[in-house]
């Protein structure tokens, strides 16, 4: 079925305030997560939708908290995220690191004990579109092996880098298992296969079959041995700021996707001179699009080039969704 991005936004608002989410949250939840389905990426929108009400039920995810601080220091501040609602505790966290960087040319905020961001590019694109480069990332529950091991005992820590660019921002947002459990959903629900294998079946057979890949649970690492190194450093690093939970820590909760709590966060926002980063970033698309094409692509693109065309024909034409997500939502 097809509807269209307000009507979506007002019946995600609609059952969020019904499960105790305070409307000004509500709000800029369901913004967020009818802006994420609108840019194409349904797996952390409306797919995601039915498991936020679980978590807000199952008293995991306290709608109405809100981030604290805990310590400053200068440009580095380190944040409690309360268990609140991730993508606003997330909201706030980038919006504070762009306050900063207007005073010191860079501000980062390290948070612990929030919750998940849902579509983490979504704030590397608010500090873009405010002029402002941005680096994030968060820790997740153990849903990968580390490299040369056979179980799960890292996480696929999504990774967020942003450039503003002329009016719009070049933007990458990619966990660093080679596909997402949110892309391997989306493309079950698809019936489709993979473009490359991401992953192990359950005899250990590498396969571009998402159903094999999410039953067994063993994704595979992006660049093998380093994805997993830097999966492995972004957790260290974050925990060492912030002092929250790491990885293991949120294992121990059950590794189960309702687990996916008490997590930790950085957020970055550096200060950008518009007219160098709009040079340099020229330069690089022009080398780009120079390119010679394979596969019979009609050019070669660099990340985020179809962003906002896709935005623009969901405005235009409406929100792709299967007809039992809708209802699913509906029936909350």
């Amino acid at each position: 079925m097809v509807i269209s991005y307000e009507d979506l936004f007002s019946l995600m608002k609609e059952k969020l305030v019904k499960h105790s989410c305070p409307e000004d949250l509500a709000t800029r939840a369901a913004r967020n997560m009818a802006s994420s389905s609108r840019d194409g990426v349904l797996s952390h929108g409306v797919y995601r939708f039915e498991r936020l009400i679980t978590m807000i039920d199952s008293g995991f995810v306290k709608p109405a908290n809100r981030p604290s601080l805990e310590r400053s220091l200068g440009a580095l501040e380190v944040w409690n995220g309360n268990l609140g609602m991730g993508n606003t505790n997330a909201e706030d966290m980038m919006a504070r690191a762009i306050e900063l960087a207007n005073s010191y040319g860079i501000g980062c905020i390290a948070l612990s004990h929030t919750n998940h961001w849902m579509r983490g590019g979504a704030f590397g694109a608010q500090a873009a579109e405010k002029g402002f480069a941005a680096i994030c990332w968060t820790n997740t529950i153990a849903n990968m092996a580390p490299w040369g091991a056979a179980n799960k005992a890292i996480g696929n820590n999504p990774l967020v880098m942003a450039v503003p660019y002329k009016d719009s921002y070049v933007l990458f947002d990619g966990a660093m298992s080679q596909f997402s459990y949110g892309a391997l959903e989306k493309a079950i629900i698809a019936g489709k296969k993979l473009p490359v294998p991401g992953g192990y079946d359950k005899d250990g057979n590498l396969t571009d079959d998402p159903k094999a890949i999410s039953e067994s649970g063993r994704v595979l690492p992006m660049g093998f041995w380093k994805g997993s190194s830097i999966s492995i450093l972004m957790d260290m690093m974050v925990n060492s700021i912030s002092g929250g939970f790491t990885v293991p820590d949120i294992a121990k909760q059950g590794n189960t996707p309702l687990a996916e709590r008490d997590l930790s966060q950085i957020f970055i926002a550096i200060k950008v001179e518009k007219d160098i980063g709009n040079n340099a970033i020229s330069n690089i698309v022009e080398a780009i699009k120079g390119c010679t094409p394979l596969d019979g692509a009609s050019s070669v693109r660099y990340p985020s080039e179809n962003l906002m065309k896709i935005r623009e024909k969901s405005l235009k034409d409406g929100i792709e969704i299967t007809d039992d997500s809708y209802n699913r939502i509906v029936n909350l």
